[in-house]
């Protein structure tokens, strides 16, 4: 039996991908951090926390990844730990930056001074292509990242393949565009949007509010997109895919697909405030996936509108599921609704800045 290692299990793409090895049988260990509150929600939703193999593991720490490899004794091993919110990497550069750039060297290192023969895998992104990149964006198009988190991924990417190259270790990176799920965070905006309008067919809120309408992204199915992380590793040499549906939709299309399967026009419930607008906004995200087709025989299958139908639908099933107080594994309802969030204001005392 193959042993696996994920880093950031708990995460929406950590949790499908050991859903997804178990199914081929492999032994899954998977790092998390130890949290004041347990974040196993997505293992537990998908059926699979008594199944897979949990190691408590600090990804600052160097010593702590090497004790994540050894235990696990993998043969191959997923990064998939990160800071991933686009947003929060502008309230966050620092440590963004950190967590997403230097973790994967460190993974690298260890696997170069202990076991050249492991595989690795790094969960790259579209955003490193950043604005007015052309359309669509391959794996031959110049990067020029818009955000701390993407200038992060990108140094993760360009080491990825100096280690590839340097040192012959089996390392590729996925450059996946934007995927969602029914387990995908409240912090995105798909999530954001179908809980909303679950919520709005309800009675529970009155308006969904949202940043920057116009702005369009390649939305794909995250449990297809695993499978496209595997496959990428089972290559015959390692190698840097685009994954990606091929399709761009904007933020507001998305919002009218959702309303639509609950029988509501947009108008009316969509409001927009500046506060969730980036600072630098990527405005045109679109993959062209030929290259992993060709290669590895891998392309989507779930189109835009049933993605949405389907992350609408699990939304409001829950929501009835709670209202009738059932317990389950869920994020939503303790979610905080209520609260105000501020932008922070840049301080431009002199006597602090010169």
């Amino acid at each position: 039996m193959k042993s696996v290692l994920i880093t950031g299990i708990t995460g929406q793409d950590g949790a499908y991908l050991a859903k997804f090895l178990l199914s081929k049988n492999y032994d899954v260990y998977g790092t998390y951090r130890r949290l004041s509150t347990p974040n196993f929600w997505r293992l537990g939703h998908l059926e699979i926390l008594d199944k897979v193999k949990l190691i408590p593991a600090d990804v600052y720490d160097t010593t702590s990844l090497l004790e994540a490899l050894i235990t696990s004794d993998a043969t191959e091993v997923y990064n998939l730990a990160a800071q991933s919110f686009v947003g929060s990497s502008f309230d966050q550069p620092i440590y963004s930056s950190e967590i997403d750039g230097i973790t994967p060297i460190k993974i690298l290192e260890v696997i170069r001074q202990t076991n050249n023969d492991i595989r690795f895998y790094q969960a790259s992104t579209s955003e490193m292509f950043g604005d007015n990149a052309p359309c669509p964006q391959d794996e031959d198009t110049v990067f020029l990242p818009s955000s701390p988190y993407a200038a992060a991924k990108l140094f993760a990417y360009h080491i990825t393949r100096i280690y590839r190259e340097a040192y012959g270790i089996f390392a590729s990176n996925g450059i996946l565009f934007n995927h969602e799920s029914p387990i995908r965070g409240l912090e995105f905006v798909t999530r954001k949007i179908s809980n909303s309008v679950a919520r709005i067919k309800l009675g529970l809120q009155k308006y969904l509010c949202l940043g920057d309408l116009n702005a369009k992204r390649d939305w794909g199915y995250a449990p297809e997109y695993v499978e496209a992380m595997w496959k990428i590793l089972q290559h015959n040499e390692p190698d840097d895919f685009v994954v990606a549906s091929g399709e761009t939709h904007s933020v507001i299309e998305f919002a009218e697909a959702a309303f639509n399967v609950v029988g509501l026009k947009s108008e009316g419930y969509v409001r927009t405030d500046d506060i969730y607008k980036r600072p630098n906004e990527v405005y045109l995200l679109q993959g062209n996936p030929s290259k992993i087709k060709k290669k590895i025989s891998w392309q989507p299958k779930t189109k835009f509108t049933e993605l949405v139908k389907l992350m609408v639908e699990a939304d409001i099933h829950r929501w009835e599921r709670y209202l009738k107080g059932e317990l389950f594994h869920w994020d939503a309802f303790n979610y905080p609704y209520d609260i105000q969030v501020v932008k922070r204001k840049i301080r431009k005392d002199p006597k602090l800045f010169g």
